[in-house]
């Protein structure tokens, strides 16, 4: 780790006149999606040399599934190569050609889910949007860096798509092409900027906790997270969102859809707030007179009858029940010296950052400082907080650069 603090501002500049890229440098190249095919694209990547791109396209907003449609991969000597996942059982023979490769992607918590899936694992990694956050970049999407750090304009139009889309349409395939067209010299302009910066430890430590990282999330009553639950009132009512989710819930996950294309939250509240008896009443609400609504109105009505006669007992809470600290805008009448303490942290946290180009949340998640405050160490020293960091997941270069001055900060 470096000795020497990094530079406060960062050292790349914008390029004038980006020049807008449309085809990639030899073409789209035909999407894989036989064994035979499968097989030579694995042998060419396995003679390749240096780093992989590599990407993934999913369908969110369209699919219940959070799994890749298209893969997307670079290499030197192997050029560009997509291949469509649907057709294999999982991609472990590419995984065996990567073993030991670096691979570069962009946001790469968002990708390295579904590759698992695929049994493709990374064992070292470069992350570009990763690597312009702790540059400190303020534009860190794939197409603001890639125009500020090598003067390309890349066209976003189908980020949006639903890539379960069969097949798919060929301004798609060149739109995923040139995801991965210049990743490998983006990563080799970024890590030139992060080593000017004095961060090129920071990040190698940032990295490799990405490749051992548990991506998945259990959420505590998810149901509560409908939106417009605000407006529900009373214990019963909300029975009745929970219901009318699970029921949902299930639906979506058999017909492989997104929960909004069977019936949107607001769909949910207003049955809820409306309690309909009958299959008039409930197709009568916005939202229940679609597809899924009048054709499944059965499943929603049993779900609002389940909620009718559960017991007391077995209501939900009307507030949720949390696990760890409240929620930061009721300390003060909990907890004021508490409240005071994550003032005094929360502020060193952004002196810290501020004098290191660092979003704040990248140098700390806010949940760990609350989590500190609330429940701090019993010596307030640079020691015990610098465990206490290591105890909530944080890297040796986080801890190097916030333990004395949290400890200070919170000791008052």
């Amino acid at each position: 780790m470096t000795d020497q603090p990094p530079t406060t501002g960062d050292t790349a500049a914008a390029v004038a006149d980006p020049v807008l890229l449309t085809e990639p440098r030899e073409g789209v190249p035909d999407t894989i999606d036989t064994a035979p095919a499968l097989a030579r694209a694995v042998e060419a990547v396995a003679a390749g040399s240096g780093p992989v791109a590599i990407d993934a396209e999913r369908a969110s907003g369209y699919r219940y599934s959070a799994r890749a449609y298209l893969i997307q991969l670079r290499r030197e000597g192997a050029g560009t190569i997509l291949i469509d996942p649907l057709p294999f059982a999982d991609l472990r023979t590419l995984g065996a050609a990567l073993d030991g490769v670096e691979w570069i992607l962009h946001a790469a918590s968002q990708d390295l889910p579904c590759l698992a899936e695929l049994a493709l694992r990374p064992t070292t990694l470069f992350d570009t949007e990763l690597g312009a956050r702790l540059a400190g970049f303020e534009r860190v999407g794939l197409a603001a860096i890639t125009e500020r750090l090598l003067g390309y304009t890349l066209e976003k139009h189908h980020s949006a798509a639903d890539w379960s889309t069969r097949p798919l349409p060929d301004s798609w395939l060149t739109y995923a092409a040139l995801d991965v067209e210049l990743l490998i010299d983006l990563k080799d302009a970024l890590a030139a900027e992060l080593d000017a910066q004095g961060k090129s430890d920071w990040a190698a430590q940032e990295f490799a906790a990405l490749t051992t990282a548990d991506f998945t999330i259990v959420r505590n009553d998810p149901w509560r997270r409908t939106s417009g639950i605000h407006k529900v009132r009373g214990a019963r009512a909300l029975a009745r969102v929970r219901s009318m989710w699970q029921a949902r819930d299930e639906l979506a996950s058999r017909r492989d859809l997104a929960p909004s294309k069977v019936i949107v939250d607001a769909a949910i509240v207003a049955a809820a707030q409306a309690d309909p008896k009958t299959e008039r009443d409930l197709t009568g609400i916005p939202g229940f007179r679609g597809r899924f609504g009048r054709s499944h109105a059965r499943l929603w009505l049993r779900a609002l009858a389940k909620a009718r006669e559960l017991p007391d007992a077995e209501l939900p809470r009307t507030s949720p029940a949390h696990d760890g600290p409240p929620p930061a805008h009721r300390w003060s009448e909990r907890d004021p010296v508490a409240a005071a303490r994550l003032a005094r942290a929360r502020a060193a946290v952004t002196e810290v950052a501020e004098a290191h180009n660092l979003p704040t949340e990248n140098l700390i998640s806010p949940a760990v400082v609350r989590a500190l405050c609330w429940t701090p160490p019993a010596e307030l020293d640079g020691a015990s907080m610098r465990t206490a960091l290591a105890e909530h997941g944080a890297r040796e270069w986080q801890m190097t650069l916030l333990a004395d001055r949290l400890a200070e900060a919170m000791s008052g």
